[in-house]
């Protein structure tokens, strides 16, 4: 029995070593191989807020949005400035912790980790992408945990091993997004959680155990406000599970009241509303019009909120989330069959009885992103299905191993045992077997180039290198930048920068404004972020006045260059915006016309084409 322990412990090691391998050497090539640098608006525009934390000027921004400005405006009853604008988009804890450690690194001295014209990927994106990475790493071994207790060591393994052969988590984690932070506070939340329905079922009623789940659940709420909606889902089901009933629910209302009360009150001084800015990403949702178009007007009755037949828009575009669900979860095919499993009599009563708390917690998450707004394209900020798949695919791990033991040639062939398990590891992690040597290879063919950037849109480079330049960021008498990336040029250029207006006219007072403030405009910067991926037609609807501006460079690189003809520019022709051109006549293409720089007067470096 002592030699069979033995073989069996040595086994067991050499797994866990080869599982150690495996994520130190995934972790290496996303890190450092397969890394293009950040590629989410969100991302980058927490990352620059963090670095005025680092900076010790809190919450301020440098991604300057005209409508924040605006209900600051509308709030104060008097002009504010552009410049120091205090953010009233983003949940604060991301932010916060991504500036703690920028202060550690150093990154609040912009210079320090300025690129060399050898670089094509930031420096600092890789740090945000590390300090990613880390969380959901630590999530891998909170899920270990937490699944080994409600199932076993075997179960728990498999799904560890499922988390890190999924693509799509490798993406969050390489993104920059704050889904990584929230996978670990979720993990750790129903950690708790079930801590505290084992104590229920073996008569041992606590307080304690609830109440840290909630503050677990409630620091995700400060990470991604849509998170609200999972808490919500949370309290039904303390209010039902838990004794003394209704009172640990209220508990977990107190602990989400604390967490949030100074964040809402503070945006409520800057905007007059509990919710600054981040309430109109229901534009992207169930409202009419685009998040983007919003939050460039001055004017909000341009875009009134249309909310007719309301509750049949959000059981509509609830249901469309199922057709999506395999990928929503990461491609993991044991998670879905959760739902089935929600069918089966687990004998054990805390798993029969958690699992409700999971459905609960995602039919109400399910809402919110109906109602936000959420995509299956690309890595869409709203994405809190991934947050369920690890517990939902322990879950289907377990009820496809009751089914699976059942039948009678897997009992009588020993060496079956396990195949299911092989089965769902192979298909799940298909996306990165295959995806990785060709990444691999295109990274080869590039490394010798100074990396991979995530372009397009983002071209870090000529941000970090040019716009850094060509504006004046003195703190004594900071210009503004004006363009269609602004989060991008408040990142990589650390200068503060303006989302291009919707019209003229707001265009025009703002610029006024600036002026009168000394902080007046230097230029404008289009990038293929405006007009890449959609119709001509489409961009004219939404850029209105400006939509000469944003479609010149396009126009340019079709009608040009050759030898004898330099692109024509219609930039000039357009009567809509013919006191922009006066104000800003000077035209600097950058990176041939992919992205074109507006200025005031001609460009020391004129050019940074490759």
């Amino acid at each position: 029995m002592n030699k069979a322990f033995q073989t069996l412990d040595g086994a067991l090691i050499v797994r866990r070593l080869l599982f150690f391998v495996l994520l130190f050497a995934l972790s290496w090539v996303h890190l450092l191989v397969l890394f293009r640098g950040l590629g989410t608006e969100q991302a980058m525009d927490q990352a620059q807020i963090a670095r005025q934390v680092a900076r010790g000027e809190g919450l301020t921004t440098k991604n300057i949005r005209p409508l924040e400005h605006h209900l600051a405006e509308t709030k104060e009853e008097t002009t504010v400035p552009l410049v120091g604008l205090r953010d009233t988009y983003h949940s604060p804890l991301n932010p916060l912790v991504l500036g703690a450690v920028f202060k550690l690194v150093g990154a609040d001295d912009f210079e320090a980790w300025e690129m060399n014209k050898k670089e094509l990927v930031y420096p600092l994106d890789r740090v945000v992408a590390l300090v990613s990475t880390l969380f959901f790493l630590m999530a891998i071994g909170v899920t270990y945990l937490l699944v080994s207790r409600i199932f076993d060591g075997k179960i728990a393994g498999v799904t560890a091993l499922l988390m890190l052969l999924c693509d799509m988590f490798w993406k969050y984690s390489q993104s920059g997004l704050p889904q990584m932070l929230l996978l670990l506070l979720f993990s750790c939340g129903l950690y708790f959680t079930y801590r505290a329905v084992e104590s229920q079922e073996e008569g041992r009623a606590s307080m304690a155990q609830p109440l840290i789940a909630a503050a677990f659940f409630a620091l995700m709420v400060l990470t991604h406000w849509i998170t609200a909606w999972i808490f919500f889902g949370y309290l039904i089901f303390a209010a039902i599970a838990f004794r003394p009933r209704g009172i640990v629910a209220l508990s977990s209302l107190a602990v989400l009241f604390i967490a949030v009360v100074y964040p809402l009150f503070r945006m409520t001084q800057i905007t007059g509303q509990p919710f600054g800015v981040a309430r109109f990403v229901f534009y992207n949702g169930l409202a009419n019009g685009t998040e983007s178009e919003i939050m460039r007007t001055l004017d909000l009755n341009a875009n009134p909120l249309l909310i007719d037949g309301l509750l049949l828009k959000i059981l509509g575009t609830t249901l469309v989330q199922a057709t999506d669900l395999i990928p929503f979860l990461g491609g993991i095919l044991a998670a879905p069959i959760f739902f089935i499993a929600l069918l089966h009599p687990f004998k054990r009563d805390s798993i029969a009885r958690f699992r409700w708390l999971i459905a609960a917690m995602w039919f109400f998450g399910a809402i919110g992103m109906a109602i936000f707004g959420i995509s299956s394209d690309g890595l869409h900020p709203n994405q809190i299905h991934l947050l369920f798949a690890p517990i939902m695919a322990a879950y289907g791990l377990a009820f496809l191993s009751i089914l699976w033991s059942r039948l009678e040639f897997v009992s009588s062939t020993p060496f079956l045992k396990n195949a299911h398990y092989i089965v769902i590891v192979a298909l799940s992690a298909a996306p990165i077997i295959l995806n990785l040597p060709k990444e691999v290879r295109m990274y080869i063919q590039v490394s010798d180039k100074g990396g991979w950037p995530q372009w397009p849109p983002y071209y870090p480079l000529i941000l970090n290198k040019g716009m850094s330049k060509w504006v004046e960021n003195d703190p004594l008498q900071s210009e503004i930048a004006i363009s269609d990336q602004p989060w991008a040029v408040a990142w990589y250029a650390d200068v503060n920068c303006l989302w291009l207006p919707r019209s003229k006219d707001d265009f025009l007072k703002l610029d006024t404004q600036a002026t009168d403030l000394g902080t007046r405009f230097s230029g404008i910067l289009i990038t293929p972020q405006s007009r890449d991926k959609r119709p001509s037609i489409e961009v004219a609807a939404e850029y209105g006045d400006f939509a000469a501006l944003v479609l010149d460079g396009r126009v340019a690189t079709i009608t040009g260059p050759t030898p004898s003809q330099p692109g024509f520019s219609i930039y000039d022709k357009a009567g809509s915006i013919s006191e922009i051109y006066r104000r800003f006549p000077y035209r600097t293409p950058l990176l041939r016309q992919e992205m074109v720089y507006y200025s005031e007067g001609q460009l020391k470096e004129s050019s940074l084409d490759e």
